[in-house]
């Protein structure tokens, strides 16, 4: 017998009521996102003597909690239960990661539902916050220095941090860090507590700007590119439209990103309506 359409949406209303008031877990209830420090760009002049500097890791942000491991979405991690078991009681926020240049690989490992041993042992949970510690930054820093210490697997590592004496010897290190493959910088105020949201205590600095975009349409190619796609139709969080058509391999021409996914592109600056100057296609934003 069928459902009244009615009486339906009642019931998963109340299926889900139960599944939360039961502590269960229920596919009707969507992950719900853990607050996190998000970097602003760094423009103009700072004042380099009060931030510690590491290298931006190009991995799979996530943050453990003392008992669940979370990617920023809020989702589980689907990790072995021995790389879980080794981490600490105390709360972590890092990066997954496998090394420059290896992102596509890191995503497909760590989006495995069932995992694989073999794939994890080069997966490492790289932290460089203590959320919810106290103190500042330089003191969070020297816990987490200890509380990884303690942990003493292999899996778990600090992101180094480090000084800059001047804009000169910052742009050295990031110059050294691209050449190696690296993303960029990212630049932490030593003195700042623990806050989450998009915040000035933290900055990142990299050779090209980057942001989202969602894909409205796929635009046909011509010429050479006939048959396949020739350009995305994108939307940005702010409502910006444009063309992105370049940074593509002919692969993703041919299977480009679907309507509605969220992609990530680099450009070098903003017009005065504020469209990407110069956007190039990076890659598919992975719903971690």
């Amino acid at each position: 017998m069928a459902t009244n359409t009615r009486i339906a949406p009642c019931l998963r209303a109340v299926a889900l009521a139960l599944a939360l008031a039961s502590g269960l877990p229920s596919a009707l209830a969507a992950p719900v996102a853990p607050p996190l420090l998000l970097a602003e760009v760094l423009r103009g002049d700072v004042a380099l003597a009060d931030y510690w500097v590491s290298e931006k890791l190009d991995g799979a942000r996530a943050l453990w909690d003392g008992q669940r491991l979370r990617f920023r979405s809020g989702r589980p991690v689907p990790a072995p239960e021995w790389f879980v078991a080794g981490l600490p009681p105390e709360p972590l926020d890092g990066e997954l990661w496998i090394g420059r240049g290896r992102f596509a690989e890191l995503s497909g490992i760590v989006r495995r539902q069932q995992p694989r041993d073999d794939e994890w042992r080069q997966v490492r949970f790289m932290v460089f916050e203590q959320p919810d510690g106290a103190g500042s930054f330089t003191e969070r820093a020297e816990r987490l220095k200890a509380i990884v210490a303690r942990a003493g697997v292999p899996w778990l590592q600090v992101v180094e941090q480090f000084r800059v004496a001047d804009r000169a010897a910052l742009q050295a290190r990031l110059d050294a860090v691209v050449a190696g493959g690296g993303e960029g910088l990212m630049l932490h105020r030593a003195d700042a507590p623990y806050v989450t949201g998009r915040s000035d205590a933290l900055l990142k600095l990299k050779p090209r700007l980057d942001a989202e975009a969602t894909v409205l349409a796929h635009l046909p190619g011509r010429g050479r590119l006939a048959g396949m796609m020739g350009a995305l139709l994108v939307e940005t969080p702010s409502g910006v439209r444009f063309q992105l058509g370049t940074g593509f391999t002919d692969a993703e021409r041919r299977e480009p990103p679907p309507v509605g996914a969220q992609v990530t592109f680099v450009y070098r600056e903003l017009t005065r309506d504020g469209v990407p100057r110069f956007a190039s296609y990076w890659r598919r934003r992975e719903a971690f």
